[in-house]
């Protein structure tokens, strides 16, 4: 009896650790964009490409790309959203080369 229950112990110490390998070794890598104009000035965000501007958005502001257009001089452009106040909202658009994007 008390080999079984060793046996089983050592089977359950087994799997579980082989389960946390599977979880640590399947995690995905998250993508990170930022504002970065390198103009030093409050990037523009429009109502659509090439738009009214409705808002600006300081360099190093973290963003998430929602969607990407090209205006009528083919210039693509993100819909761009993320975290104010604790509260997600949807900015509007930002010519998409000043959004710099990397793995974290």
């Amino acid at each position: 009896m008390k080999n079984f229950l060793l046996q089983k112990t050592l089977l359950l110490l087994s799997a579980t650790g082989l389960l946390g390998f599977l979880t640590l070794s399947s995690v995905k890598a998250e993508i990170i964009c930022k504002v970065t104009d390198p103009t030093g000035t409050p990037l523009n965000v429009r109502d659509k490409p090439n738009g009214h501007i409705i808002n600006v958005l300081k360099n190093g502001r973290q963003v998430d790309i929602l969607k990407i257009a090209y205006d009528s001089q083919n210039r693509p452009w993100a819909k761009v959203g993320g975290y104010y106040n604790g509260k997600y909202r949807v900015w509007g658009w930002v010519i998409r080369e000043f959004i710099s994007c990397y793995q974290q």
